[in-house]
């Protein structure tokens, strides 16, 4: 039976845009910057004021793709060893979550769970969300910060391949194009 939550039936978005933000932020924990760049946040600002209501629908769209992209494999690697992804995975990150008060607020934890379970039973994550109604502000961070751990744990499984997760996606993504 189909469930109306079926990524078949989900918009992928601006999966590219959500890549280069993502690996933006990658790049900058790997640099070792503690805080945003000023100058990035400028324009990490300025873009987003350009953004109308559907180019921003399509971002968010996007990291929710991301989420899924990354969650699949990371299912595809734990039932290689026989383990199930949502008890290896999922509670790692939401313990780094807790650890982390001023992007995680205690509230936003649960969605952000719901998400990363969604995604590891094959559902898409953003299809998921839309049950529950319309994203919050308050949820915006979080997503993008999700996204971002995820990420840098596969990079870490991979044994600190700091591109990895990016050129997974990347690879994905140049398949698509030529199909």
């Amino acid at each position: 039976m189909s469930s109306p939550c079926d990524p078949a039936n989900a918009p992928v978005g601006d999966v590219s845009t959500a890549l280069m933000v993502i690996d933006s932020r990658l790049k900058a924990i790997y640099d070792g910057r503690t805080g945003t760049d000023p100058e990035q946040q400028r324009m990490v600002d300025q873009f987003a004021a350009s953004l109308g209501p559907a180019e921003a629908d399509a971002l968010l769209e996007g990291v929710c793709t991301l989420i899924y992209m990354y969650m699949d494999w990371l299912r595809a690697v734990c039932e290689r060893h026989d383990k199930e992804v949502v008890e290896h995975i999922v509670p790692t990150l939401v313990a780094t979550m807790r650890m982390m008060p001023n992007t995680f607020r205690p509230e936003v934890i649960p969605t952000m769970a719901g998400l990363l379970i969604a995604a590891g039973t094959g559902l898409s994550p953003n299809l998921w969300r839309a049950q529950y109604g319309d994203w919050t502000g308050a949820e915006m961070n979080p997503l993008e910060a999700t996204s971002v751990l995820l990420a840098e744990h596969i990079n870490r499984i991979v044994g600190d391949d700091q591109d990895f997760a990016t050129r997974l996606i990347a690879d994905a993504l140049a398949v698509t194009d030529l199909d």
